[in-house]
């Protein structure tokens, strides 16, 4: 469904055959310099492009291949709770220059990947949003980030088969390549009870340039669908974007359970389960990414098991548990 072009430095990189370290969390990062619960991310772009900036420039520091643009919410149906929907090719444009301006202040190829999130409407019969009209929405926000210089199209945090194929489709064949990731979050599968097997099968028809996870309960989740995604997706390259866990409440703040430190063990465990890039979600800083750059950096190789994965982590699926004792009955 995708076209790409020669030369395109997204493609080249991941040709390269080593493993690419992806950024962290724009939103955490956000709340840090004071966007308040509530607000509009993506207006940052034209009121506080420096802000955005200050967060591009310290993922870079720490080591990223590919920084995500501040257009997770930037369709018209998620602007329209801030009643900004007109403003969708205004606010997109935006963060794509200004991801463009701190990737092309390095002296090495760093990749700007356009965030795509979800409409955040449920689709037909469950709610009120039809195939083609999320087509549409897709393909506006899409065009206004192709036109304004993205390398590529980061569809993320999907949860159904129906919105991953509608993001596909509007954000297909306009010249750059596609990726997305869904979030594996209940018992292995998505909310919508969607598994990384089928996704990773969905990908090849999608022709998409890289499937994966991001966000979930936990690096475990992340870590076991990549694997998982990585046995059915037929060669497509694999993405592991795990959050810091589930945010306590202390301090009058929500505190994520995941230090930098934690990479380490995240960091192994995503490259042996197949990913060919790494990195993080919410709860994630420059410092969390300058851990994992250091893994990708030193690693030396190797593969895991989802047992190995399970017992690290403490995991359980019931689906698995019950496949293994039918398994067992049958031999």
């Amino acid at each position: 469904m995708t076209e790409t072009t020669s030369g395109d430095v997204f493609n080249t990189l991941l040709d390269s055959g080593r493993p690419l370290v992806a950024d962290g969390a724009m939103g955490t990062s956000l709340f840090a310099l004071g966007l308040e619960s509530g607000g509009c991310p993506e207006l940052l772009n034209i009121e506080q492009p420096e802000l955005i900036a200050t967060v591009h420039r310290n993922f870079v520091d720490a080591g990223s291949d590919i920084i995500l643009t501040n257009t997770f919410g930037g369709n018209a149906r998620r602007l329209a709770l801030h009643k900004l929907e007109d403003q969708v090719t205004e606010l997109n444009a935006a963060g794509v220059a200004i991801a463009r301006d701190a990737a092309d202040a390095t002296n090495r190829p760093v990749v700007v990947a356009a965030s795509v999130g979800p409409t955040g409407d449920l689709f037909e019969p469950l709610g009120p949003l039809t195939f083609e009209r999320a087509v549409e929405v897709f393909r506006e926000q899409a065009i206004a980030l192709v036109d304004a210089g993205a390398d590529v199209l980061w569809i993320e945090t999907l949860s159904s088969k129906e919105e991953l194929f509608a993001a596909a489709e509007g954000c297909g064949g306009l010249g750059v390549s596609v990726v997305a990731t869904l979030s594996f979050d209940t018992h292995g599968k998505t909310m919508m009870g969607v598994s990384p097997a089928e996704v990773g099968v969905w990908a090849g028809e999608l022709g998409l340039a890289a499937i994966g996870a991001n966000c979930g309960i936990g690096p475990g989740d992340v870590v076991a669908a990549a694997l998982e995604l990585g046995q059915s997706a037929n060669g497509i390259p694999v993405i592991a974007k795990a959050n810091c866990g589930i945010p306590l409440y202390g301090d009058g703040e929500l505190v994520y359970p995941s230090e930098p430190t934690t990479m380490n063990d995240y960091g192994d465990f995503a490259l042996r389960s197949g990913a060919h890039i790494v990195g993080a979600c919410c709860g994630s800083t420059g410092d969390h990414i300058a851990v994992l750059r250091n893994v990708v950096d030193a690693h030396g190789g190797g593969s895991t098991t989802y047992e190995e994965i399970a017992r690290r982590y403490q995991l359980s699926r019931p689906e698995r548990t019950t496949r293994r004792r039918q398994n067992r009955r049958a031999s």
